[in-house]
């Protein structure tokens, strides 16, 4: 059968087809290939806009007829993608191959044997039909997406750039105002919502004489300074300005609960609950005041999980903690790469000064070097290794000192040698008259306090550079409380200074182990048994006599001088106890702080939250303080082992 002749005219596509009244069609039925629409799924649109582009583009493909099986036709709508948006409404009618229209005026389209019946629009098939088209994405509610942001987002005191044009209103539990009084001051621009629920909780932990008393009455003082300084005419249900205390971070306000809201909660939930009540007041603000994002502020985790179940959005207080991930935390010390030299050893200048080796080095490297900071080099091939301290940084310039090898017997601190690498660099540290501040962490066995102690007793006892020592730690049981203590403040802490006295007599070789021990000082007189047990007992007590036992308590107001003052088990302390601590150091004093965070015995403080980590990350890189991060444990082969299984 010889094919038509190819039309003159470009063909004319059709984009849609009215389905057939249901009855049985001809046998064969020929149409025009540009007409057809394949009803196959949609995954297979990419086969049909190739047929369709082969029929446009070749005449004689567009010409040739089709055949269709005898089945029920069904309708496809092939939409173009790159058509631009419009409505059902504004959609141009198609065009239809109808009885209607004459043969003659479809150019490029080749009749059917038999006319393809076309009924009324009324009767459209509901079937799904495959169609080709670029979906628009569909626009979220901002409150809703707003509110999922509020409940995975980190708050008190970062900014949020994601809800940058969200008002936010976060309603405080007490626990917050507990753990953190200026909490009000710490969400920026955002208003802050206060309960008449957290108020009563505030008055009732306001009396005695714990941490937590103390913040209470600071927040109670903080409000009523708040009030006087709107003044008497003030209106209190439009908020009070929190940045008129001269806090300029906080640009929002401050809302009292006023009225008291209808419960709307569910009927299974105690009313007389206060955790309750203050969901309760969350759940009446967020129906109350739809233009705004509100948000519950809590440190109980049970609250939160509460409030979420209800779908009401809640957080975390972060501001206290310095670090989301301690992995992050400042080590102390950097490993340099193998292509240091290369890369840093152009034009690099070394000198002699004090038994010391000084290089200035250059690089892209040095930027992320830090004063005090210890880098060290592991020699490969046959090249010397490198151990040195950062000095001074200068753009992309730094000045670094080697270190004195305190591994080696003669240079051993009452008999004590550094047995690895950071127990070097930590000996550097607390033997430099320069350092007036030094933390060590590390886990259990590092060598934290025999290091401390024996750095303090030389220079206490052989150098007089300090006059005494002086040990204070958190008394936070790891188990229950063995209640009262008899006796002075000094035998009160005794127990608590049980480590102390294990260190001391290893120091006076009595528990001398693998090359610790007594070897300098006075350690050294009697340990060889020339003094006897009585020569050994009379050092005991000369050591005793300058270390002092003191208490946290008695600490506020006091000042030392030419101290050395070690603090222990400073994981337990809070960031407040830290700093009232460590201004207690007057002229000639310096402050070594120790603590494990992984072993932290307080609650309601964690690895991120502690005061350790609070010191560490806002003293690393001043001049006169250094950090050591001790990773090897040196106790014995069972505590080690034991730290890392259990």
């Amino acid at each position: 059968m010889p094919l038509p002749k190819a039309p003159t005219k470009p063909a004319t596509l059709l984009t849609d087809f009215e389905p057939a009244q249901p009855r049985r069609a001809p046998a064969r039925k020929r149409a025009s290939t540009a007409g057809i629409a394949s009803a196959e799924p949609a995954a297979n649109a990419p086969h049909v806009q190739t047929t369709l582009a082969l029929a446009l583009g070749d005449p004689e493909i567009a010409a040739t007829p089709a055949v269709l099986p005898a089945q029920e036709t069904e309708t496809v709508e092939l939409v173009v993608a790159d058509l631009p948006d419009t409505t059902d409404e504004a959609t141009p009618d198609p065009v239809r191959l109808t009885d209607a229209t004459p043969a003659a005026g479809r150019a490029g389209v080749v009749a059917p044997a038999s006319r393809i019946p076309v009924p009324p629009p009324t009767t459209r098939r509901t079937k799904p039909v495959a169609r080709v088209v670029e979906a628009k994405p569909t626009e979220p509610n901002p409150r809703q997406a707003a509110a999922h942001r509020a409940t995975t987002s980190k708050r008190g005191g970062a900014k949020d750039h994601a809800d940058a044009g969200v008002r936010k209103l976060f309603v405080l539990d007490t626990n917050v105002l507990m753990h953190d009084p200026s909490s009000l001051f710490r969400f920026e621009e955002h208003d802050v919502y206060l309960p008449i629920m957290t108020l009563e909780e505030l008055d009732n932990h306001k009396k005695g004489m714990s941490e937590v008393s103390r913040n209470v009455r600071q927040v109670s003082r903080t409000l009523d300074e708040l009030i006087e300084k709107a003044g008497a005419d003030s209106d209190i249900d439009g908020g009070l300005l929190l940045s008129s205390l001269g806090n300029r971070d906080a640009g929002g306000r401050l809302y009292f609960q006023t009225q008291i809201f209808a419960n709307v909660l569910p009927t299974g939930l105690a009313t007389g609950k206060a955790d309750n009540q203050i969901l309760g007041v969350v759940k009446a603000l967020q129906e109350s005041k739809p233009e705004k994002l509100v948000v519950l502020v809590t440190k109980d985790i049970n609250m939160r999980i509460k409030a979420r179940a209800l779908g009401l959005p809640a957080e975390d207080y972060f501001n206290d903690h310095v670090l989301e991930d301690t992995d992050l935390l400042y080590s102390g010390w950097l490993a340099l790469p193998d292509n240091f030299w290369q890369r840093h050893g152009k034009g690099v200048e070394s000198w002699q000064q004090q038994g010391s080796t000084f290089y200035r080095v250059s690089g892209p490297l040095v930027t992320a070097f830090m004063v005090n900071q210890f880098v060290y080099y592991e020699g490969k091939d046959g090249e010397a290794p490198l151990y040195a301290q950062v000095r001074e940084v200068n753009g992309k310039t730094a000045v670094l000192q080697t270190l004195r090898d305190y591994t080696h017997g003669k240079n051993n601190i009452w008999g004590v040698t550094a047995r690895n690498r950071e127990q070097n660099f930590a000996l550097n540290l607390l033997m430099n008259p320069e350092c007036d501040f030094v933390t060590l962490l590390g886990q259990a066995g590092t060598g934290k306090t025999l290091l401390a102690l024996a750095a303090g007793l030389a220079q206490c006892m052989d150098t007089r550079r300090y006059s005494e020592i002086i040990v204070t730690r958190a008394t936070v049981p790891v188990g229950e409380d063995i209640g009262f203590l008899p006796g002075t403040e000094e035998e009160k802490m005794a127990p608590w200074m049980g480590a102390f006295d294990d260190n001391i007599e290893v120091l006076l070789g009595g528990g001398s182990a693998g090359g610790s021990g007594a070897g300098g000082g006075f350690g050294n007189t009697y340990s060889s048994g020339a003094g006897g047990e009585w020569g050994k007992q009379t050092s005991a007590d000369l050591i005793r006599s300058k270390i002092k036992i003191k208490s946290m308590n008695f600490m506020r107001g006091r000042t030392f001088v030419s101290k050395y003052l070690i603090i222990d088990e400073a994981q337990n302390l809070t960031p407040k106890q830290m700093k009232t601590l460590i201004t207690r150091a007057g002229p000639g004093t310096k402050v070594v702080c120790l603590g494990n965070i992984a072993q932290i015995d307080t609650p309601y403080l964690t690895e991120g939250s502690s005061g350790l980590t609070y010191v560490v990350d806002r003293f690393k890189g001043w001049p006169h303080s250094g950090h050591v991060t001790l990773a090897r444990g040196e106790r014995s082969r069972l505590a080690d082992y034991a730290s890392d299984a259990l």
